[in-house]
């Protein structure tokens, strides 16, 4: 029985969400706040976040940026803000997933089986490419024993194609699997994140390392030729 903890400030939506959660046989608990929410979440520790962005003490943002530096439990964010720049910046942020109310129960479900089924199947030893170690469990990242400063995104995104070494990944797949958007032919969001992450891996697109750019392909992550 997985448990479901529910941060959200609206008393109404909380017992609304906890109720529909119950009946579907989670076990459950609740915060009104974001430091409450955080504080249950490290105590508590449970298997999946839902948290609202709009929290009376510390915005959404940032208890999802907190979370992210003390567990790794998946989040989905309820929220009623829908524009796209929002969506981009909570799973920037660490989120997992990202709902806009008003919502049916079972699409809640829906996204809380399919947020746990790709976590439990996450691969938990360290992966090494190279001078590259990456931990999936701890959410580290390691550059010939030097810490990489990451975001919460970039780590997921050099995570997924650590994973992969030596593939070519598309685009299609980064935006559908790391972000959890749909694909888009403009969209800079995937280019914009491997430039920041090439950076910190101390490369660039003219001369790289381990992120090898695949022309109209997408881009595989190698270890570098001795």
């Amino acid at each position: 029985m997985p448990h479901i903890l529910v941060v959200e400030d609206d008393p109404s939506v909380r017992a609304a969400l906890l109720r529909a959660l119950s009946e579907r046989s989670y076990a459950t608990s609740s915060a009104a706040t974001g430091m409450a929410g955080l504080e249950a979440a490290v105590q508590h520790r449970p298997d999946l976040v839902v948290v609202d962005l709009g929290l009376p003490d510390v915005d959404g943002y940032e208890v999802i940026r907190m979370l992210r530096a003390v567990s790794p439990v998946p989040v989905i964010v309820a929220t009623a803000r829908e524009d796209e720049s929002e969506i981009v910046r909570a799973l920037d942020a660490g989120a997992d997933d990202y709902l806009v109310k008003p919502f049916g129960a079972g699409q809640l479900d829906a996204r809380i089986r399919a947020v746990l089924r790709r976590s439990t199947t996450r691969r938990s030893e360290p992966i090494t490419v190279g001078g590259l170690v990456v931990d999936p469990e701890a959410r580290s990242a390691r550059l010939d024993d030097a810490v990489l400063d990451l975001t919460p995104r970039e780590f997921d995104l050099l995570c997924y194609l650590a994973e992969r070494a030596g593939t070519v990944v598309t685009k299609r797949e980064l935006l559908t699997e790391v972000w959890r958007l749909p694909y888009g032919g403009g969209d800079k969001t995937v280019d914009v994140h491997l430039s920041w992450l090439r950076r910190k891996l101390g490369e660039s697109a003219q001369e790289p390392r381990y992120l090898h750019t695949v022309r109209s392909v997408g881009v595989r992550l190698e270890a570098p030729v001795p």
